[in-house]
């Protein structure tokens, strides 16, 4: 954790008057380097630098590395879903801090941001230029309208509605249908976010994603007069799978490899009472019971091949640009995501398979592709990226991991800890351990088990191991943020923006 001395606040704040007051920027501003920060919505390990799958099509993320970055292969999420993982990550607390432990909790509620900067907010406090479009916070409907982290930027781009897939070749679990005819079987019940995919109506030039992309390249082309923080996010391979057709079409359905699932993988996982402590997930057994893992597997993958194919415009457009020398490049995903491994399928979950996410760093002094195996959590991004760009230094829960990027081997004894509402996982390079709130536990070893086959927690040989893991999982959690009464417009895709929220945040004053 890095601690704010009394000192340093006071003199961030003078600058933040001082911005505020004449309009400009400090003179050593443009000499900082610049952020662009991506990130991919609901992307596993199945990535050509990550090597989660091994027919994986990633061709721009793969050159992008090899000419120069730093692949964390250990990186863990604060929270296994969307929200409390990119609140965690972008207000630089942890959920059992912040109280956000679900999708319904907003951040602005919590006690902690009311007086703490965001990330791209503390950058705008010390001289940057901030702009984002796509999902970077986690969307929320107010009193009077859409949040979508709008509130935290200079400039914010609303982005276009989902795109419309081909009704005549769509599959969706929710209308029980399997490529535009009946399915087997009823569509299971209580199954949020329903699986779907299928090709768009619109070419990909017109997609959602993409033209995001293109947003983010026409920025990059401008010339700046202060350092800019840019955040732009991609929503694939989030549900829907949605994507054109060209992106199936680079897997062949006949010879496409699906997750390594075990059909007893729950077997070993108790309840106290000695009961199993967790069933086949309603989502894959109307999978299975239709056939159809390998379509799944293949929409999930050209959702993959889509975002990726929105990530070559933007880094196209950085190295044509005059940025291109002086920019911080991080691509990161929000959480893992399960394709049938542990009989399920999406995210939530404390596995390794949901708990990891990519994390991809590039400084503009690297010229080739390095591997870091140490474990790191995405709350660590903020205090890095302060520590890179030269701000003051700001208490956090996350640790700088700015030592990895030029000695990625170095010694780093420090776990991964990633916080669901209802348990704890604590990662490291060799060991996973699990521990609910009810009282289940898990205990992995994970250099002869990665896929988490055997359960380990009864073994004594492990019991030490497990005692002191046990001691990184936080037994003090703050009160969950209640979600708010909104009017149901507001939570349409197409709610308006809310212009007021902006006007809460008095950047003078957060800390």
């Amino acid at each position: 954790m890095t601690r704010l001395t009394t000192a340093t606040r006071m003199m961030g704040l003078a600058i933040v008057l001082l911005a505020s007051h004449h309009m400009t920027v400090r003179a050593d501003a443009p000499q900082r380097p610049n952020v662009l920060f991506i990130a991919i919505d609901d992307v596993n390990d199945w990535v050509g630098p990550l090597g989660g799958h091994p027919q994986a099509k990633t061709p721009h993320l793969d050159r992008f590395c090899e000419q120069g970055a730093v692949v964390f292969q250990n990186a863990v999420c604060p929270a296994p879903v969307c929200c409390p993982s990119r609140s965690a990550l972008l207000s630089g607390f942890m959920p059992n801090h912040t109280g956000v432990y679900g999708n319904l909790s907003n951040i602005l509620d919590s006690p902690i941001t009311k007086t703490h900067a965001t990330l791209p907010e503390y950058f705008t406090q010390h001289g940057y230029h901030s702009l984002s479009t796509g999902k970077i916070f986690h969307k929320h409907a107010t009193e009077t309208g859409a949040d979508w982290g709008q509130w935290a930027f200079d400039t914010f781009r609303h982005t276009t509605p989902e795109n419309r897939p081909d009704r005549s070749r769509l599959t969706h679990q929710g209308l029980g249908i399997v490529n535009g005819a009946k399915a087997k079987g009823p569509a299971p019940k209580y199954s949020w976010g329903a699986l779907s995919w299928g090709p768009t109506e619109e070419p990909l030039h017109e997609t959602k994603d993409f033209t995001s992309a293109e947003w983010a390249g026409q920025q990059l082309q401008k010339s700046w007069n202060q350092p800019f923080f840019m955040a732009i996010g991609i929503s694939k391979p989030h549900l829907p799978w949605v994507v054109p057709q060209e992106f199936f079409d680079l897997y062949d359905l006949e010879t496409l490899q699906t997750a390594d699932i075990k059909p007893d993988d729950l077997d070993d996982i108790k309840r106290p009472n000695g009961e199993n402590a967790y069933q086949p997930q309603p989502d894959y057994q109307w999978v299975v019971e239709n056939g159809i893992l390998k379509e799944a597997t293949r929409a999930y993958l050209a959702s993959v091949s889509y975002a990726d194919a929105c990530l070559g415009v933007i880094f196209e457009a950085l190295q044509k640009s005059e940025h291109a020398d002086n920019t911080i490049v991080v691509v990161w995903g929000d959480h893992g995501y399960h394709l049938g491994e542990k009989l399920r399928f999406k995210k939530s979950t404390l596995w390794r398979e949901s708990a990891r996410t990519p994390l991809i760093v590039r400084l503009p002094s690297m010229k080739k592709q390095q591997v870091c195996q140490r474990v790191v959590n995405l709350v660590d991004l903020y205090p890095t990226l302060i520590e890179l760009c030269g701000l003051p230094e700001k208490e956090l829960d996350g640790r700088d991991i700015s030592p990895l990027l030029s000695t990625p081997d170095m010694p780093w004894k420090h776990p991964g800890v990633t916080v669901a509402d209802y348990g704890t996982s604590v990662l490291t390079e060799d060991w996973h351990y699990l521990e609910t709130k009810s009282g289940n536990k898990e205990f992995y070893d994970l250099r002869n088990d990665e896929m988490e086959w055997k359960n380990l927690i009864g073994s004594p040989e492990y019991a030490a191991t497990i005692a002191e893991l046990a001691k990184s999982v936080p037994r003090n959690r703050a009160k969950s943020v209640v979600a708010r009464e909104v009017p149901k417009k507001n939570k349409r895709e197409d709610a308006a923006l809310d212009d007021t929220l902006k006007s809460t945040r008095d950047l003078s004053v957060l800390q």
